[in-house]
């Protein structure tokens, strides 16, 4: 018995140096594992790193797309004032100095339902022709709504059933041409004031859609500032098929100050989006009072493209300065050329 636990008692040493060899070659299997694991992982995230070290000037960069009016407003073919200042020099009178200044100026083409004939397509064409070989974008005013002004100094309008067809002819000759399109002056505003306006809300919507498949920049008119709350406006303009188009208008042939017209429109874009187009023909004195041929208006700034951080494409003579708003406080018939109203825009800044 005293032999068999001496010879347990030598082999100790032996068995102890065993079980730490083998300890020791566990240990070495597990870290080289996790060794490869770490390999492996490294290995897969190699197209991620490759990714980040791509230089910030070789990234490629979104593109924004120019707006409608980069390059420019085109003048209008058949701007009175123009016409106005050729038969004043013709005349030899001293007022063509003055006016000399509204005919330079880019003017908007109005079409309503005084342009409905067989001259239409002949009329936008001719527009389009100038605009391409003096440059800039041609904008027309569509004002031909069913119920046009509820009656008042411009009533009128086509009937709900020709609409339509009307929108589609100018839809026609304005495919594939650089074109911008202020639909319906008031029609929101007024929207439910009067009889006779049909669906207007479907109306507006199928007109916008076929102008904007056209390929035109399509800006819905809004009304101004001090008429309709934006939150209302918006929600006509949305039911109105306002996200078929480029935006809306503000302050068409009105007075309203540009910086109040746009904290109005910035309100609406926030609800809605869309960029939008603001009338600066007639607002160089602000409001007036009163809307119809007010004699204490001004001419505003001059119509040029607007690139900043809001929403505002352009600043843009709408209505045509000169033009009269009806026969009130001493003017011609809506639409008609009035020199003494022009003058006094140009006097009164």
């Amino acid at each position: 018995m005293r032999d068999l636990r001496s010879t347990l008692a030598g082999a100790m040493p032996l068995v102890v140096a065993a079980l730490l060899a083998l300890l020791l070659l566990v240990l070495q299997l597990r870290v080289g594992a996790a060794a490869a694991e770490r390999s492996d992982a490294q290995g897969s995230s190699e197209p991620s790193m490759q990714q980040e070290d791509i230089a910030p000037e070789e990234q490629a960069t979104p593109v924004e797309e120019p707006g409608p009016f980069a390059g420019g407003i085109a003048r209008s073919q058949s701007w009175t004032g123009s016409r106005a200042l050729e038969t004043a020099r013709a005349d030899g009178r001293g007022v063509a100095a003055e006016l000399e200044e509204l005919a330079e100026q880019p003017v908007s083409t109005w079409l309503g339902d005084w342009a409905r004939g067989d001259g239409l397509e002949g009329m936008l064409e001719r527009q389009l022709d100038h605009a391409e070989s003096t440059g800039g974008t041609p904008v027309f005013v569509v004002y031909g709504i069913p119920g046009r002004d509820c009656g008042l100094y411009s009533a009128g309008g086509l009937e709900e059933r020709d609409y339509l067809d009307w929108i589609g002819r100018i839809a026609d000759s304005l495919t594939g041409r650089d074109a911008a399109v202020v639909l319906e002056p008031d029609a929101l505003a007024q929207l439910g004031d009067c009889e006779g306006q049909g669906d207007r809300l479907g109306l507006l919507s199928d007109a916008t859609g076929l102008l904007a498949a056209s390929g035109a920049a399509v800006y819905l008119d809004a009304g101004h500032s001090n008429w309709v709350a934006a939150e209302v406006m918006a929600d006509r303009l949305q039911r109105a098929g306002v996200a078929q188009a480029r935006g809306f208008a503000t302050n068409v042939s009105n007075f309203y100050r540009t910086g109040d017209e746009q904290a109005y429109a910035e309100r609406i874009r926030s609800l809605i989006g869309g960029d939008y187009v603001i009338d600066v023909s007639r607002n160089g004195a602000g409001p007036q009072g009163e809307w119809c041929n007010p004699s204490g208006a001004a001419l505003g700034e001059h119509p040029r493209a607007v690139d900043d951080a809001t929403g505002l494409d352009a600043l843009l003579w709408i209505k045509t300065p000169g033009q009269s708003d009806g026969t009130c406080n001493g003017g011609p018939a809506a639409g008609e050329w009035w020199e003494q109203a022009a003058l006094r825009l140009l006097r009164n800044r």
